[in-house]
């Protein structure tokens, strides 16, 4: 059964809401300008030091002055909407469902799910994005949350729209040792537009010199070219790295090696620019209504399925009530394709300023095709943004413990009979790392035996490529990281990560020792996309074809988007003999 986008069951408490909310709106927005006129960000500070403006603090005393006299107007009209607008949420679901027709749903942009083969490749998204109402969003060293709202969903959508090339070259060259900057591919094709993925099949895996197979559209003057690194795959595929024309670069790909110079097992990148054919976007902490809306209208003519506004506010349930819920989860999950069945879980042990918000976890049900025997392929999305102060390991812990109940659960509820299982994802801000002494309890939590965490080599141990995704807030602006092109390069070089993303936290009252000998500094990753075999079905296959640092929001938040595309196959013979 389809969802209904409305998350109130009739238009009358509906109405009710957009009355009690309009009432609310403007003191809640004085409010908000009020507090922002005392706050400036280090790139505000740094412009009016160049500006030599003096007129600073005065203009500061008379924003004081007009916005609380503007909250003081409207507050009797936001109490009146308060009274409404609280006993409302308790027939309110938890998530508002908008949907728009795309070429997905016409046929015609179907490129993830191939019926005829049974097999695809997905490719899902996590990002921070700090979109808080403008006073909070500050104090991260942030400002103009809708205007960065918009910005970043120009980016996404521009990025995401670009056509997606592959090209299969057989060639020895790989297969005798030598790296790709010995190949001809180091050099970009300036003609050709999107993402360009090259895969050299070595005749010595089987190859016969002959196969090319393109995905997209070349012949574009754009002057934007990528050759992304692929891994070793079943096919005898081997890893080739990104190459940028000096113009629009997706990024440039870093072989993964592990001893001996042998490719890893996982292909990677870190990117200026999202990846092409996104069909996943999981966004924490897009608190703001309005930054909210901003985002679904401009990312809606790709993703034609968007989850928003998800999470209870007020009092209710009675389960999650820990504290008075003023914002909602800030969970933002938009897809390609459409969604069976979802649902929210608030967790209810959150504590200090965290608990003001219902943070949670999001599940989705996917439909993403139909096999050969016209039976429905599904997926599972699971977004979630765990608790955040550095020092509440054991409430993180426990919320883990909860999600991972609440994914069984929910998965036992919903899975049908005859259904293809072909993903099951879980990605978020977890706020804990897997270097950080403080953060052990967490490392150690058994969420990391069923899912699979393509940069962790071990509990307290990251493999040598992985990259820190905080970043550290005060130098957001510094030159170094305030493009996504500089930003690239940054994450690329060992010393500068240092300077810009976030080192490790010690215990309490311990000197912190990182990176240990031989080892390169990572800093602290707290974005996960995890993913996990163990309940597909039994003849689903997957494969990790690449992982992504995306600097693209340089500027614009801070944290680094990370990205995972799965390959997935079914094995045709397992479908027969279930027959």
């Amino acid at each position: 059964m389809a969802l209904r986008e409305s998350p109130f069951p009739n238009g009358l408490a509906q109405g009710l809401h957009a009355v009690a909310w309009g009432l609310i709106l403007p003191c809640f927005w004085a409010l908000d300008r009020l507090i922002a006129a005392c706050r400036s960000t280090t790139l505000e500070r740094a412009q009016r030091a160049e500006m030599e403006c003096y007129l600073h603090p005065l203009k500061v005393v008379f924003s004081v002055i007009l916005f609380l006299v503007l909250f003081l107007i409207f507050a009797p009209f936001a109490l009146l909407g308060f009274l409404v607008w609280v006993p409302l949420q308790r027939i309110r679901r938890p998530f508002s469902y908008y949907r728009r027709k795309t070429e997905v749903e016409d046929g015609e942009g179907r490129s993830g799910w191939l019926q005829r083969d049974d097999r695809g490749t997905f490719m899902f998204v996590t990002a921070n994005l700090c979109l808080l109402p403008d006073s909070l969003a500050r104090f991260n060293n942030l400002a103009n949350t809708e205007l960065r709202a918009a910005i970043i969903g120009r980016r996404i959508l521009q990025a995401v729209s670009r056509p997606r090339i592959r090209i299969v070259v057989d060639s020895p060259i790989i297969s005798h040792g030598l790296g790709p900057s010995d190949t001809l591919l180091s050099q970009p094709t300036p003609s050709c537009y999107g993402a360009v993925d090259v895969q050299m099949q070595s005749p010595l895996a089987g190859g016969t010199g002959e196969d090319v197979a393109l995905d997209g559209i070349s012949g574009s003057n754009s002057g934007e070219a990528a050759v992304t690194m692929l891994g070793e795959n079943v096919d005898g595929f081997h890893s080739l790295t990104d190459m940028d024309n000096g113009n629009q670069a997706e990024g440039h790909a870093k072989p993964a090696l592990q001893a001996g110079g042998l490719p890893s097992d996982v292909p990677w990148e870190v990117s200026a620019w999202f990846p092409a054919h996104v069909d996943f976007l999981c966004l924490e902490e897009v608190f703001d209504k309005q930054a909210a809306a901003k985002l679904s209208e401009t990312l809606s003519p790709v993703f034609g399925h968007i989850l928003s506004d998800v999470g209870v506010y007020a009092c209710w349930p009675p389960g999650c009530c820990t504290a008075f819920k003023f914002f909602n989860s800030g969970l933002f999950l938009a897809s390609r394709y459409p969604f069976l069945e979802a649902q929210y879980f608030c967790f209810p042990n959150g504590r200090g300023e965290d608990a003001l918000a219902a943070k949670g976890l999001l599940i989705a049900k996917v439909l993403i095709g139909q096999n050969q025997r016209q039976k429905n392929v599904v997926g599972y999305v699971n977004c979630t943004h765990l608790h955040a102060p550095e020092g509440d390991g054991t409430i993180r812990y426990e919320q883990m413990d909860m999600l991972t109940a609440w994914i069984r659960e929910f998965q036992a509820k919903t899975r049908q009979a005859g259904e293809e299982v072909a993903f099951d994802i879980l990605c978020g801000d977890f706020n804990f790392d897997n270097c950080s002494p403080n953060d052990a309890l967490e490392q150690k939590h058994s969420v990391f035996d069923d899912y699979r965490d393509p940069c962790r080599a071990g509990p307290g141990k990251e493999k040598p490529w992985a990259i820190g995704t905080l970043l550290e807030q005060p130098t957001l602006y510094d030159d170094e990281v305030r493009t996504p092109e500089n930003l690239q390069k940054t994450l690329e070089w060992e010393e500068l990560r240092r300077q810009y993303v976030a080192a490790p936290v010690p215990l309490d009252g311990c000197t912190l020792v990182y990176p240990e000998s031989g080892c390169p500094w990572v800093g602290r990753r707290i974005d996960y996309i995890l993913y996990r075999e163990s309940t597909l079905s039994r003849h689903c296959h997957t494969e990790v074809e690449e992982y992504s640092f995306v600097t693209h929001l340089a500027g614009l938040t801070d944290h680094i988007p990370v990205g995972l595309r799965l390959n997935v196959t079914l094995n045709q013979a397992d479908n027969c003999c279930q027959e």
